[in-house]
């Protein structure tokens, strides 16, 4: 004879009892002998000995309840069950809420609990860190391949691609013109001398600081155009095209998110789709 925990406390999710059709409570029996279809029976029926076509009174049974502890000698099964719908229903962190649905169980209860056994057990903890790492090498191959574009085309001055290139030049790895171009002109007047007030030394200095906040957008947007392959347009053009149309109107709505994500990941997303 087994105690087995059933799938849910809906008497209705159930079949009913063979010998009654009522629905079954717990604790309630299933031949371990008659089956498949499981042959269920409430505990009255099984009393007094009920007999259904091959299914004998003698035959060995199994208990199907769950009332019986899992994680914490002071919870069984059921209420086990009843706090993850719960969270499920309530929302993550809303404990009032999780014990007035759970009814057994304080909210202190229900949070301590929570936290010890779904949120801080490592042996739960480790089989989600081995479902991500599945996850990640499943996906590792799927997306199109990024080569950053270290060393581009080499066009003529003035030409149709070295426009397309916005004026990028690959033997100094640098633009003919920045962004936000005339940054410098607001220091050229700008000499810090002894005699200067504490108000004018700060306003001085907030101007520097002004023009280091611009270097570090510049620096960025060119960390974007090169990590993304956009100096050599026509490439990056050629590679959106192997997409069907759908996927290359997708690409085109999401590109203003690539500089968020990365390079790769952005790829990664954008194939998920394809």
């Amino acid at each position: 004879m087994d105690r087995l925990g059933s799938f849910s406390n809906d008497p209705s999710d159930k079949p009913p009892c063979r010998g009654c059709s009522s629905y079954l409570m717990e604790p309630y029996i299933k031949c371990a002998e008659c089956g498949p279809p499981p042959f269920f029976l409430c505990l009255q029926c099984f009393t007094r000995g009920f007999e259904y076509k091959k299914h004998q009174s003698d035959h060995t049974y199994e208990i199907m309840t769950s009332d019986f502890p899992v994680l914490d000698p002071s919870w069984t099964a059921q209420e086990e069950m009843a706090l993850l719908e719960a969270v499920m229903d309530c929302g993550f962190g809303n404990w009032q809420d999780v014990a007035n649905q759970m009814c057994t169980k304080t909210k202190e209860e229900c949070e301590k609990h929570y936290m010890k056994h779904f949120i801080n057990n490592p042996l739960f903890a480790s089989t989600l860190l081995n479902l991500k790492q599945a996850e990640e090498a499943k996906t590792t191959d799927t997306a199109i391949p990024f080569h950053s574009t270290d060393d581009p085309p080499r066009p003529t001055f003035d030409s149709l691609l070295s426009r397309d290139m916005a004026g990028y030049m690959p033997a100094r790895a640098d633009f003919i013109e920045e962004f936000d171009n005339y940054a410098e002109w607001d220091l050229r007047d700008i000499d810090f001398v002894e005699d200067d007030s504490d108000i004018l030394h700060a306003l001085k200095m907030a101007v520097v600081d002004i023009y280091h906040s611009r270097l570090k957008e510049r620096q960025r947007r060119k960390k974007i155009i090169r990590d993304h392959g956009l100096i050599n347009l026509r490439k990056f053009q050629l590679m959106e095209r192997r997409y069907p149309k759908e996927v290359q109107d997708l690409y085109e709505t999401m590109r203003r998110f690539a500089r968020i994500v990365g390079p790769v990941e952005h790829d990664k997303f954008i194939e998920s789709h394809a």
